[in-house]
């Protein structure tokens, strides 16, 4: 079974960043910016209350340091200042859930971040320390680093496939300072086959192995309900019930 999930909550102050409202009805699961990427606090809060109203899970997008980068940036942090940094973040959002009654349902990386535990064991390390804390699972993809050093630390791995991100011929992911709109139709394509298949075609042109127990869609991708919608009506039959 899968679920969809999107990473947003990504306004910051009187800056608007995607269509949080309107994704809401097309997904099971929000990653909720931390403060660190992009939100405060007022805009944490109203993504919390706005998931609840639609009976959409909540999970904590936390990322580097990095607000002016938007958490796309590489950049060279130790183990327990990472972990540090995490703990801050998650334990923000972690504040406005149970301020709503809701539960914290797992833990995303952001950005640059989920790519580096992707290929440095001590940067998924540090995410798993984070973790120990919060008892959640922990989204990533299928067959890299972070998946083998959450699992062996004995977090439940949930194995992510992107609606609208293109893939290195080596299976990692592009992923690039600002989105571009996607065809609606070839992602939901591409999610239909990842989910069938387990696969997907790099733009190199050769296929790779992929996980799919959850499809991403990013907020910040300017035609993403469109996205959201088609996905979401292309995977129906194997979506796990809310």
């Amino acid at each position: 079974m899968v679920v969809i999930n999107c990473d947003m909550g990504e306004a910051y102050g009187l800056y608007k960043m995607g269509d949080d409202k309107g994704l809401m009805p097309h997904i099971d699961v929000a990653n909720v910016a931390c403060g660190f990427h992009a939100s405060d606090f007022n805009h944490m809060r109203k993504t919390v209350q706005l998931a609840k109203q639609f009976g959409v899970k909540v999970g904590a997008h936390p990322s580097l340091p990095d607000l002016q980068g938007f958490g796309r940036r590489e950049m060279k942090i130790d183990r327990e200042e990472l972990t540090n940094c995490l703990l801050y973040q998650i334990g923000a959002l972690k504040a406005f859930l149970d301020a709503e009654g809701v539960p914290l349902n797992h833990i995303k990386p952001h950005g640059a971040l989920y790519g580096m535990a992707a290929r440095n064991e001590e940067i998924a390390e540090a995410i798993a320390d984070a973790a120990d804390v919060y008892k959640v699972p922990l989204l990533g993809m299928k067959g890299t680093l972070h998946q083998m050093v959450y699992e062996r630390r004995g977090h439940t791995f949930v194995a992510e496939y992107y609606a609208d991100l293109d893939y290195n011929a080596d299976g990692s992911l592009i992923i690039t300072r600002e989105h571009e709109a996607k065809d609606p139709t070839d992602a939901a394509s591409r999610c239909t086959r990842a989910v069938n298949e387990g696969k997907t075609r790099t733009v190199a042109g050769n296929d790779v192995l992929v996980g799919a127990d959850s499809i991403c869609i990013h907020s910040d991708t300017p035609n993403a309900v469109a996205i959201a919608h088609a996905v979401r009506e292309a995977v129906r039959p194997y979506l796990t019930a809310r």
